[in-house]
């Protein structure tokens, strides 16, 4: 079982330093463990509690959490069979029965040669293209039995690699933006000048009143005032009702 290589301890630090506490790198971190070996070696969740100032405990506990990680040896190749309800209603567990027949093991298992490991997995995310699957978390949709024997023959002759890279790749594109500490977060807002919004046509500024009528303008305050009185006169409750004013010796 190998620790991370150098040239992923240089790619864990730059990874480290995007964040402003270390410890937020540990998923990433886990993930490029898998990526190397196609699994999280014991070695490796060492190695990251190194880098992070972690123990191992903490690190095993946050891996063996997630499906995604994986503690023991899975084929190059993870193909995950979805049979939630639309795959199932769709020939989900025929398509599953199918690829344990082809590749003759069943799921959770791995080929004798190493290169496929078969998963039943819940809902992922593909339910219009039913009964679907994912490689490498890479998705497949409308999968019949046929289409799943000539994907596994062109995983196997190695025909797309391009679009599906061994299994513990979960992105090839690297990260290199951080994300901002609260006191950064701060610091930037404040650099931000507040947007002026152009006024709209027909609606009154803060300082006055817009009379539709008389055309006349005046100040917002006197205006308010004169209004508020106004209504207050033309709300009088009708008679003998529960907010009518009462006379004195009335009741």
């Amino acid at each position: 079982m190998a620790r991370l290589s150098q040239q992923l301890v240089d790619r864990a630090r730059d990874t480290i330093a995007l964040y402003p506490h270390p410890r937020s790198a540990l998923i990433p971190l886990l993930h490029m463990a898998q990526e190397q070996d196609g699994w999280v070696t014991s070695d490796a969740m060492e190695h990251i509690a190194e880098l992070l100032d972690l123990t191992p405990a903490e690190v095993r506990g946050t891996a063996s959490f997630y499906d995604m990680l994986f503690l023991e040896p899975v084929g190059k190749y993870l193909v995950s069979i979805c049979t939630n309800i639309a795959c199932l209603l769709n020939g989900g567990y025929e398509l599953l029965e199918h690829a344990e027949e082809k590749l003759d093991i069943k799921a959770g298992a791995t080929t004798a040669d190493g290169k496929f490991t078969i998963e039943e997995v819940e809902c992922i995310a593909l339910c219009g293209q039913a009964p679907c699957l994912a490689v490498n978390w890479r998705f497949f949709g409308k999968v019949t039995g046929e289409g799943f024997d000539h994907l596994v023959d062109e995983l196997a002759a190695g025909r797309l690699e391009n679009d599906i890279p061994p299994h513990g790749t979960l992105c090839r594109v690297r990260r290199a933006v951080g994300l901002l500490g609260s006191a950064q977060a701060t610091e930037a807002a404040s650099d931000v000048a507040p947007v002026q919004e152009a006024p709209e046509a027909g609606i009154a500024q803060p300082d006055q009143k817009v009379e539709a009528e008389s055309g006349e303008s005046k100040p917002s305050s006197q205006g308010a005032t004169e209004d508020a009185a106004s209504d207050a006169a033309k709300l009088e409750s009708p008679p003998g009702g529960p907010s009518a004013p009462r006379e004195k010796g009335e009741g």
